[in-house]
């Protein structure tokens, strides 16, 4: 795990600008990272990688382990032979936000295609690598490419309602399946995002930026983990959820918050060792360095709901695996692992989270509820923690702040003997200083940009995940103001002042 003073940027490739509709792994990630270089930040936070849902939730995915083919390069393809160039016409316009529908209409076909050409021919540049992919991923990317292969031979049904040689993986149905064409397509789009990420992954070593990845610790119930590995999760004989996930009632939802989301059966895991755990943390960890894991809370006890409840009130909690899975994760080597302590955290969490010497979160936004005793108040922050102004799942810290009530406003001028005028710098700051070991702040942040360009409201059922940068946004202004704020809370590489004046 590293422990250096750092700071970085908190941006989904999804928002990056230039693209066909969407942000991708092209041309504008060397753009960023010498952007990031340039500011002297040397931390690099994504959301999940994983395929999206229509309305671009990272945290409903189809799969833990697979891809997100939407942030494939078109023009690479093209570069590769796999695609010709007048595919690209009639992209998507690209904008301020996303629009999944359209995207996914214009781009995994020509994804597809790009894929089924390399698939299909044996003699392309790609093909052994192609090949060496699909024999060291077989443990995940045969089950991705078997699901999606299915889902679209089946108009799209989730997999409860295929037929029963399907859903119940008969071996000689599976294996019908991957002797066609467009199994082998899945496989081979599956390779281009991950060549793909890789050169990202190798740009960003060549910076000195460490990539912040992210684990939902739940699955979505229509996904390959649940169908591959049903005896893992708490389903009913109808093969639906025995009960789903959520949280309860607290000051931001009267009602709690019900996810949906199909349960582990813990025991099932605990009794083959965590192995399906231990195979994702080591996929996570071969695509980034360090590895945020969502509702880490989760791990010391779960808010179980009925599932055929309305709302999360008449949930309750279930002990979680606690410290046998991080234990097994840690002997697995899978300990680069940040964990999202945020919500409704008790001594349990924490002494979970403090046992395996795991960095907690910090949100400023969070801190003003009058309490000196507050953890998220710079004075209470500690070493092993990452602080941010907000995240992905709050306001901007600009709608935050004009939203707010006077008196939270009145706290933190006086916290920080300020008048407010700049309270979204200010507050970057604040974070930059901290005593914590990392500081992550929200692209939004650095750019003060409004609740327009909030990323996701909990609770929203549109409107969400669609924030994208404009081209040159983040511009040298910010660089310059951030470097210097990094040199002065020690946050810098050795010799970086000059190399960025360079």
């Amino acid at each position: 795990m590293d422990t250096r003073r750092r700071a970085g940027l908190l941006l989904h490739p999804t928002s990056l600008p230039g693209g066909h509709g969407i942000g991708d792994l092209g041309a504008a990630v060397p753009a960023l990272l010498r952007w990031l270089r340039a500011a002297g930040l040397s931390m690099w936070q994504v959301l999940p990688l994983g395929p999206v849902d229509a309305g671009g939730s990272p945290y409903t995915s189809r799969s833990a382990l697979g891809g997100n083919l939407l942030l494939i390069n078109l023009n690479a393809l093209v570069a590769d032979g796999l695609l010709d160039a007048d595919a690209l016409q009639g992209a998507p316009a690209n904008g301020r936000s996303v629009d999944y529908p359209a995207v996914a209409a214009f781009k995994l076909p020509r994804v597809l295609a790009a894929a089924g050409r390399l698939a299909a021919d044996p003699r392309h540049p790609l093909a052994d690598a192609l090949a060496a992919f699909a024999a060291a991923e077989a443990n995940w990317v045969d089950d991705v490419a078997l699901f999606e292969a299915i889902a679209s031979a089946q108009d799209g049904a989730p997999w409860t309602q295929w037929p029963v040689a399907f859903r119940d993986r008969d071996p000689a149905a599976l294996q019908q399946v991957r002797a066609s064409d467009p199994y082998r397509a899945q496989v081979a789009a599956q390779f281009l995002f991950q060549r793909q990420w890789q050169a990202l992954r190798a740009q960003a070593a060549a910076h000195g930026v460490l990539l912040v990845g992210d684990a939902p610790i739940y699955v979505a119930h229509d996904a390959a983990d649940v169908w591959a590995h049903r005896e893992l999760f708490e389903l009913d004989a109808a093969l639906q959820p025995a009960a789903v996930a959520g949280v309860p009632p607290d000051a931001f939802a009267e009602d709690g918050q019900l996810w949906g989301n199909p349960l582990y059966d813990w025991p099932a895991h605990a009794a083959e060792g965590f192995a399906w755990w231990k195979a994702r943390m080591r996929r996570l960890t071969a695509l980034c360095d360090i590895v945020r894991v969502d509702h880490f809370r989760g791990l010391a006890a779960y808010w179980r709901v009925p599932a055929d409840a309305e709302d999360a009130r008449g949930g309750r909690w279930v002990e979680g695996p606690g410290d046998a899975l991080l234990q097994a994760l840690a002997d697995a080597g899978a300990d680069a692992i940040l964990a999202e302590d945020l919500g409704t955290i008790d001594d349990d969490v924490l002494g979970l989270r403090d046992r395996h010497g795991l960095p907690g979160m910090a949100v400023l936004q969070f801190a003003w509820d009058g309490d000196p005793d507050n953890a998220y108040l710079p004075h209470n922050h500690v070493e092993a923690m990452a602080v941010y102004t907000g995240t992905h799942d709050n306001e901007t810290t600009l709608g935050w702040w004009i939203g707010a009530p006077e008196v939270v406003r009145h706290r933190v001028r006086v916290y920080f003997g300020i008048d407010g005028h700049d309270a979204v710098w200010d507050l970057i700051r604040a974070a930059l200083a901290s005593v914590a070991r990392w500081t992550i702040l929200p692209a939004q942040d650095v750019l003060a940009l409004g609740p327009a360009a909030r990323m996701n409201a909990p609770g929203r059922t549109s409107g969400n995940w669609g924030f994208r940068l404009l081209p040159g946004e983040l511009g040298s202004h910010h660089a310059e103001r951030l470097l210097g704020l990094c040199a002065t809370y020690g946050r810098l590489r050795r010799g970086a002042e000059s190399e960025a004046a360079a």
